[in-house]
């Protein structure tokens, strides 16, 4: 009796290891279980990283764009358009947006355009959110929306997606400028740069660049990165992710290089080296006062009428500082 319940025993276990046999054998064969073997791109390589871990991004993905029925560049070619992204829930900062610079629409006889990009809501009450956005942009027609997970730790991937709506549908398109919600953007001044004769038509990109940026290895800090993950002591030269521009070449030309560079959560750092493997450098702007992070405010109307993109404090501020601009293009 006992050899019997041994030989049986024996035999189930022969036949499980047959059966995981067969499984890993056609799963080598192909992916999805046919007998046909499966021709595998880099980009696709990359579609099969699970868990990209605390430092990486889950880019590239299938997220499609789930809301993006806005005219921009599909009806209408601006020159400039600016793409701002914004948390979901944020609707206060798009209205504020909505009625200050991005109001500006035809600035030194060249057409501006600012859409919001942004990604799904959270929380419990995600579907109230999203039906929230739904009749928000029946209204207003500037939301472009990603399906994945809107939060910082994937600024990434909304940058990512961002450029990859502008090389479908804004090619014919001038200069596109990524800047923050919580930005005052002074559009005649950045129009007025870009029309400059030496400011370049294609390959530029510029801003607040971060030549030396040094690679944080202090486990503590929010920006921390592990030898392990970037190995090099200083991040390629970036401009910071406040605000930058860039001419529509290069949207297409990034996302090509990303194919070969695991993307980190780090947005603007991960830019700069998609931009290194280009084998591109970002440009200062002509005036160090034109991209101010850390300003000391009120700001001066001298200061006020030479900037371009500055950070502030609150939406209050950004209005007071749009209108009083205002005024002083008046003046002038």
């Amino acid at each position: 009796m006992e050899n019997k319940r041994k030989r049986c025993i024996f035999i189930s276990f022969i036949g499980v290891m047959l059966f995981l046999f067969v499984s890993f054998y056609n799963k080598l064969i192909s992916p999805n279980g046919s007998s046909q073997p499966v021709m595998v791109s880099p980009q696709s390589k990359l579609d099969q990283w699970e868990d990209p871990g605390p430092y990486h991004v889950a880019y590239p993905r299938n997220y499609r764009f789930i809301m993006d029925d806005t005219a921009t560049c599909r009806n209408r070619t601006p020159f400039l358009l600016l793409m701002v992204p914004v948390a979901p829930s944020d609707v206060e900062a798009r209205d504020t947006i909505r009625k200050t610079w991005g109001s500006e629409k035809s600035v030194l006889g060249q057409t501006v355009e600012t859409l919001f990009i942004l990604g799904l809501p959270g929380g419990p009450d995600h579907e109230q959110q999203q039906e929230k956005l739904h009749q928000e942009n029946l209204q207003h027609r500037d939301l472009i929306q990603g399906r994945f997970q809107d939060t910082y730790r994937n600024l990434t991937i909304k940058t990512m997606l961002t450029l990859e709506w502008l090389s479908l549908y804004c090619t014919k398109a001038s200069y596109y400028m990524k800047i923050d919600s919580d930005m005052l953007l002074h559009v005649p001044n950045l129009v007025k740069l870009l029309l400059d004769p030496k400011t370049p038509k294609q390959k530029y990109m510029s801003g607040l660049v971060w030549w030396h940026s040094p690679v944080i290895r202090n486990p503590f800090n929010r920006f921390y990165m592990p030898a392990r993950v970037f190995a090099e002591p200083e991040y390629p030269p970036y401009p910071l992710g406040m605000a930058y521009v860039m001419s529509l070449d290069l949207p297409a030309k990034l996302l090509q290089m990303s194919s070969q560079i695991k993307p980190i959560y780090i947005e603007d750092a991960y830019l700069g080296m998609c931009l290194q493997r280009l084998g591109l450098a970002p440009t200062d702007p002509p005036e160090d006062t034109m991209f101010l992070v850390l300003p000391k405010h009120p700001l001066s109307n001298c200061r006020l009428s030479k900037v371009i993109a500055v950070t502030t404090e609150s939406r209050q501020q950004m209005m007071s500082y749009w209108q009083k601009s205002k005024r002083l293009e008046a003046e002038c």
